[in-house]
């Protein structure tokens, strides 16, 4: 970090260059229970000094509620933020369980109007799918993504939670500039694919959850007592039981690794999402949530944090060990139907 500003990378094919870890910004409004705007805000200011650049948001959260409350701070510093959203995922206020998937044309134009009013800007810089309905041939959903790139409502594409074949199709249709993937010391099966493929194609990888959700920062050792009613890690097999107490044994070798470098569980497990762009050769934006600033300045300094050839072995079967599935459902992934 130069003047305490973390390094930049680029945004895949873009031509924009991004602070080398962006900040998910789901959590100041939905999720993970109630939150504190005041703090979100001073989040969102702390991150930008911090040289932190790439927001991401979605119509999703809340309902459109999330984009509603970036706004102002986008507004306020639109020169200098990269600002993401999403299409394709609505969840039923009264069904916090279930999911909706559109990828049709007349859904894309009708939801990209909808968060261009909501964000209160005349251009989305990242224009993500959220998730992938296969019942709608990829190529016409691209298809109208990119006429809404033509038409200069967005700037650059995004996919979330495909399969390398479906990045393949997309990107003959119109460059796609970065996927948006889970991907952590816990859920790496993306590697296998879509990572080779993002790294041929010249698309950067936009990590979510790189954190595991908060579980790899050793905060929950019983989540079942931890998390308030309505967290959506409630939902989520590894949060669970057996599986919950299981994965909780899984951190120790991360706190060895930390106590070596005298940095957090969640810094090692940042800096192995961080240190993957060298390992596999293209760029990597994870976008850790938080709605505190103490903890995106923690977050931050995982990006000088250089791990060892000997940890990255001690920390390499940790994976294949995660007890529970990342989703109940994982038909809505890229794992799901690789």
């Amino acid at each position: 970090m130069t003047d305490g500003r973390i390094p930049t990378a680029p945004l895949g094919g873009s031509g924009i260059e991004v602070g080398v870890q962006g900040l998910g910004c789901m959590g100041m409004s939905f999720a993970y229970g109630p939150s504190d705007a005041k703090d979100s805000r001073a989040t969102l200011e702390r991150a930008l000094e911090l040289g932190v650049t790439l927001f991401d948001t979605a119509d999703a959260y809340g309902q459109g509620e999330n984009e509603r409350f970036l706004s102002p701070f986008f507004k306020a510093n639109r020169e200098q933020v990269v600002i993401a959203t999403k299409f394709a995922l609505s969840i039923p206020p009264d069904d916090p369980t279930r999911r909706i998937i559109r990828n049709d044309p007349p859904y894309i134009r009708q939801a990209v109007e909808a968060s261009l009013k909501r964000l209160d800007v005349d251009v989305i810089d990242l224009y993500y799918m959220h998730r992938r309905d296969v019942n709608v041939p990829i190529e016409e959903s691209v298809g109208t993504m990119a006429e809404l790139v033509r038409e200069g409502k967005v700037k650059h594409l995004g996919l979330s939670e495909v399969t390398a074949q479906e990045l393949r199709t997309a990107h003959a249709v119109h460059p796609i500039a970065a996927v948006q993937s889970e991907w952590s010391l816990f859920s790496r099966d993306i590697e296998a694919q879509v990572v080779p493929t993002a790294r041929d194609l010249g698309v950067a990888l936009v990590p979510y959850s790189p954190l595991g959700r908060g579980f790899l920062t050793g905060a929950f050792t019983n989540p079942d007592t931890q998390l308030t009613a309505d967290d959506f890690r409630r939902q989520q097999p590894r949060f669970t039981g057996e599986n919950a107490a299981a994965n909780a044994a899984l951190l120790e070798p991360i706190r060895t690794v930390a106590e070596a470098h005298g940095v957090s569980l969640g810094q090692v497990a940042l800096a192995w999402v961080q240190q993957q762009a060298a390992v596999h050769g293209l760029p990597v934006i994870p976008i850790p949530g938080t709605r505190k600033p103490g903890r995106v300045e923690e977050n931050a300094r995982a990006a000088t944090i250089a791990l060892t050839e000997d940890e990255l072995s001690l920390l390499e079967p940790i994976a294949a060990k995660v007890a529970g599935d990342r989703y109940a459902d994982m038909t809505f992934t890229s794992a799901g139907r690789e």
